[in-house]
């Protein structure tokens, strides 16, 4: 991919008077060793009664000597070219052996014939000084050039200098300033003393202003810019002339486009010749413009095209709607790190130590955009064959109807940041949580892990080893083993509110889970504890009585959802009501949603009332706490529940499933009060809300290599372009990228899935 650039130049002597002008020697034509592809070039001048004659220097750089058979009293040099800007490596070149490490050697006919650039001036004092500050430590010649080029950058400040000539190396540190050209004069002399064959460049800068910002350091120009500018260039054998900018600190690019290479200044200067003796006054000019770019990442198509773009679109859009075709497109575009791009995680593996937080990152610009005051939730995601665990998800959820789900964003806390919260704070959090939802906090209990479980596997373990430091094959049994072992067998790990919703008051109830053990003891392994609830130990059930948890069907009708104001106002100070032994009772307030809830599991969703059997069984009629009898079904236990548990210093709580939407807006209400009234942020996992056409969400997974983005579906054109602009930019500055390359730098996509759905 490259840009042509054309590239206008213009230099003006205009005398007092008409004056005799001796031969001038003209060097503003790139030279033959450019690495920058030049296409056209043309030079007019101003007399036109002269001769020219092209030659080549000693050196090779193409020189125009011009010839004046007559008095005149201006002189003006024209040049035109079109160069193609292309992006090359600068570090992308050969050395030989004797190269490798400074310091290097030249063989005896290179000395020879690069003598001219070897020759040093006299060591001056601040010169010495600054030449004893250099390494002389035995390390790789690029990295040597490297950090002498980028520390010159940092010792001598830039200056315009409109005053001919160069300043000597001596004066250049004496003032720690200069001109591009007493940069790079000082830059060869110390080159040139520390055993480098190096010479003086003068040539055209160009910069052009970038598709995107950068993240890190300067930008480059607002716009394009040219401009005449001095550098020079290092021999190595085995690369030949390297290119070096003190006055950047970097290696010469494609837009160092050089004219003249010489060992001294004096021989590289634009334009040399005698004149008689005269007043003039002198000016130039000089811009580039591009004229042809071939399509790129940053820049797939020019302005004209987009105009097309967007007037398409917008036409396509006026013909679905006129043939009344309600098409949505979302999609799962994909992103890579832009730091480490090399990273298993960003290549092969699907889960790594960077990737949630980049996504994390990407995850907030988002919800600030779309929900931000919608419901943040950190759960599990697929699980693939091969995989130990499920992999993570981002989701977040937000209504439809533009009502909140969570007010306040300080209440959410960043795993990015973490906290302070423990397994007392987890506790008491849940107590709160019952407390407003009218239930009997005493039904909290603490979870352990399976102390029987981890004395057994220690056991096991090889005599000659640590339970600290188990040296088991399997990293992640031997990550756990460690942490088990490290915190206590004896830790709560985080608390418990057996929770559902009655189904046939309509309230929500709790209770006691009756447990072989008298502790909770959590199912071994590595996932949050809501996941790891011992519920095959709860009593038995038949199949008929046990409470399946049944979504409701997308494609049926669904009635407005209540206003987040009427769902809070239960949840706020005074509104606390105490529960019953059993925990049966519920606020008044709740009566729509219990309603509704109740009318979603007959099938109804116009909140008409359920009707049944009163002589058929109930369990939902048998208070909650009462034991079960032996190898009877206990259909009336409380089997799901809500967790809290600090892990890092945050408290997760883990939500239950529900059947319908509004059960979770509630429980996210109580959570919220709860959370407001503790001043303790929360981050909800676990069960994500009912599949709901009430709700919208995007979600954030890690795929092998990328990080995907599962966004919302659009509805018209306009909401596409928004939402696709400000994905992008959003990962752009969470560091994330849709580059990538193979090794010879050949650009690719970055994998994973990265398509739409209509």
């Amino acid at each position: 991919m490259s840009i042509h650039v054309a590239l206008h130049h213009v230099t003006r002597y205009d005398y007092d008077r008409p004056i005799n002008l001796g031969p001038q020697i003209i060097r503003l034509r790139p030279a033959p060793h450019s690495r920058t592809r030049i296409l056209s070039y043309s030079m007019r001048i101003k007399p036109e009664t002269h001769f020219i004659n092209w030659q080549q220097d000693p050196q090779s750089n193409y020189q125009a000597r011009l010839v004046f058979p007559e008095k005149t009293s201006c002189f003006h040099i024209e040049v035109d070219l079109v160069a193609e800007m292309a992006v090359h490596n600068p570090f992308d070149f050969f050395l030989e052996p004797r190269a490798e490490h400074f310091p290097i050697s030249y063989e005896e006919w290179q000395s020879e014939e690069l003598a001219p650039f070897r020759k040093k001036m006299a060591a001056t004092p601040l010169f010495a000084e600054y030449l004893a500050t250099v390494p002389r430590d035995k390390v790789r010649t690029i990295d040597f050039l490297v950090d002498l080029n980028r520390n010159l950058q940092h010792h001598i400040g830039y200056l315009i200098r409109m005053e001919p000539g160069v300043q000597t190396p001596e004066e250049t540190l004496g003032k720690r300033s200069g001109s591009c050209r007493d940069s790079a004069w000082l830059l060869v002399q110390l080159l040139r003393h520390l055993g480098f064959a190096s010479r003086f460049v003068s040539g055209y800068l160009v910069q052009l202003a970038p598709d995107v910002k950068s993240l890190d350091g300067p930008s480059g120009p607002e716009k394009d810019f040219t401009d005449l500018h001095a550098w020079c260039e290092v021999f190595l054998p085995g690369a030949g002339w390297i290119g070096l900018d003190p006055t950047s600190g970097l290696l010469a690019g494609e837009g160092h486009i050089p004219i003249a290479c010489t060992p001294e200044p004096g021989s590289a200067a634009p334009v040399s010749g005698a004149l008689d003796e005269c007043e003039v006054a002198f000016g130039h000019e000089m811009s580039v413009s591009r004229i042809w770019e071939a399509p790129r990442v940053t820049k797939p198509y020019t302005d004209e095209q987009w105009k097309e773009i967007e007037a398409l679109g917008h036409l396509v859009d006026g013909e679905l709607r006129t043939m009344d075709v309600r098409l949505t497109q979302g999609g799962e575009p994909t992103f890579v790190s832009v730091d480490d791009p090399d990273g298993a995680e960003w290549n092969t593996d699907a889960l790594g130590p960077t990737k949630k937080l980049l996504s994390a990152e990407l995850y907030h610009r988002m919800r600030s955009k779309y929900a931000q005051r919608g419901l943040v939730h950190f759960g599990q995601g697929k699980w693939y064959p091969g995989e130990q665990l499920p992999r993570w998800s981002l989701n977040c959820f937000w209504r439809k109807d533009g009502e909140p789900i969570w007010l306040n964003s300080d209440l959410i806390a960043d795993e990015r940041v973490g906290g302070i919260a423990d397994e007392a704070i987890a506790g008491r959090f849940l107590k709160g949580v019952a407390e407003r939802l009218a239930l009997d906090a005493d039904y909290v209990f603490p979870g352990f892990e399976d102390v029987f479980y981890y004395l057994w596997r220690e056991r096991r373990l090889p005599v000659n080893v640590d339970p600290f430091d188990s040296r088991v094959d399997d990293p992640l049994e031997r990550e756990r083993l460690m942490k088990v072992f490290t915190q206590g067998l004896d830790k709560v790990i985080g608390h418990v509110l057996p929770i559902t919703r009655n189904t046939s008051t309509g309230e929500w109830q709790t209770g006691p889970w009756f447990l072989r053990s008298e502790r909770c003891y959590l199912v071994p392994g590595d996932s949050a504890m809501g996941y790891r609830l011992p519920l095959d130990s709860q009593p038995w059930v038949t199949q008929g009585e046990y409470p399946w948890i049944h979504q409701p069907d997308p494609f049926d009708r669904f009635a407005d959802l209540p206003a987040h104001a009427d769902i809070r106002r239960q949840f706020l100070p005074g509104s606390v009501r105490e529960g019953g032994a059993g925990g049966a009772s519920g606020p008044g307030a709740s009566s729509a949603a219990a309603l509704a809830a109740r009318a979603r599991l007959a099938g109804r969703h116009d909140g008409s009332e359920i009707t049944g059997d009163p002589g058929e069984f109930n369990p939902d009629a048998i208070a909650t706490d009462t034991h079960p009898s032996f190898k009877k079904s206990a259909g009336w236990l409380t089997r799901t529940a809500m967790c809290a548990e600090a892990r890092n210093g945050v408290l997760y709580i883990f939500m239950p499933p529900t059947v319908c939407l509004e059960d979770y807006l509630e429980l996210v209400a109580a959570i919220e009060a709860t959370a407001e009234a503790m001043h303790q942020p929360v981050l909800l996992e676990g069960y994500e809300p009912p599949r709901d056409p009430r709700l919208k969400h995007f979600r954030i997974t890690p795929d092998p290599g990328v990080v995907e983005v599962n966004i919302h579906p659009a509805g018209d054109w306009d909401e596409l372009v928004d939402q696709t602009t400000h994905l992008y930019e959003a990962a752009h500055y969470a560091r994330m990228t849709t580059e990538k390359f193979m090794l010879d730098g050949r650009h690719t996509g970055t994998g994973g899935g990265n398509h739409f759905v209509l």
